[in-house]
C-alpha cells in the first residue's frame, strides 16, 4: 500500500510540474505578440519590472522554505507546520507569486494579474484531485488539517513553526531547479522588448 501511495503521489508531484512547464511556455508564446501600454525605459513600465522580479524570487524562496517542510513526508504524514501551517499548498502558492513575477516582465499591470489568474486557476484543478487522493490515503488526520488550514489563501494568524523532520537536500536542489525556469522569463522578455522595438516582432495587442 504504502508503495502504491508513493506512485500516486508521485505522480500529482511530476503533473504540478508539468503543468508548471506548460503554463510558462503557453503564457511566454501569447506574449510574444503582446506589449504593454507603457513604452519600455519609462519609469512606469521599469519599477513593474522590478516589481516583478521580487516576486519571482518570493516565488523562488517561498518555494524552497516549503520544501524544507515537505521534504519527502507528504508520502508518510500530514504536515502541518511552518508554511504548511497557513496554507495547504505553499508550492502553489508561491509558484502563483513567480507566475505573477513573470507576468509583471512585460510592464504591464494586468501582465500579472493574467499570468497569477491563470497559474491559480491550473493548479487549482490539480489541487482538487491532489486532495482526494491524500484524503484517501491519510484519513482522519488529514481530514482535520482541511477543516483547519485554508486551501489555497495563506491564514498567517495560524502559523506555527513545528518540524522539518528528515530532510532530504536532493529535494530542495530539484525545487530550485524548478523554480528557476521562472527567471528565464528575465532575459527572455527584454529580447523580446528589443525585436518589438525594432519591429522584428510585430504587436497585435497591449495590455495596460
Amino acid at each position: 500500500m504504502d508503495n502504491e501511495f508513493k506512485y500516486g503521489l508521485g505522480n500529482y508531484q511530476q503533473m504540478r510540474r508539468l503543468v508548471l512547464a506548460v503554463l510558462v511556455v503557453v503564457l511566454f508564446l501569447a506574449l510574444l505578440f503582446g506589449q504593454s501600454t507603457f513604452p519600455p525605459d519609462t519609469p512606469v513600465h521599469e519599477s513593474i519590472e522590478m516589481f516583478g522580479v521580487l516576486l519571482i524570487f518570493l516565488g523562488i524562496v517561498g518555494r524552497l522554505w516549503a520544501t524544507l517542510y515537505i521534504g519527502g513526508r507528504k508520502s508518510s504524514e500530514v504536515v502541518t507546520g511552518g508554511p504548511y501551517s497557513i496554507t495547504r499548498n505553499p508550492l502553489y502558492v508561491f509558484s502563483t507569486v513567480a507566475a505573477a513575477g513573470v507576468g509583471a516582465q512585460i510592464g504591464s499591470f494586468s501582465g500579472i494579474i493574467l499570468f497569477a489568474v491563470l497559474c491559480a486557476g491550473a493548479f487549482h484543478i490539480v489541487i482538487l484531485r491532489e486532495e482526494k487522493f491524500l484524503r484517501e490515503a491519510l484519513g482522519a488526520p488529514y481530514a482535520a488539517y482541511l477543516a483547519r488550514v485554508p486551501r489555497f489563501f495563506p491564514k498567517l494568524s495560524l502559523y506555527q513553526e513545528g518540524d522539518t523532520g528528515s530532510f532530504k537536500p536532493r529535494l530542495l536542489l530539484t525545487t530550485l531547479l524548478d523554480g528557476l525556469v521562472f527567471l528565464i522569463a528575465l532575459p527572455a522578455f527584454e529580447l523580446i522588448d528589443g525585436a518589438q522595438q525594432s519591429g522584428m516582432l510585430p504587436v497585435w495587442f497591449t495590455l495596460p
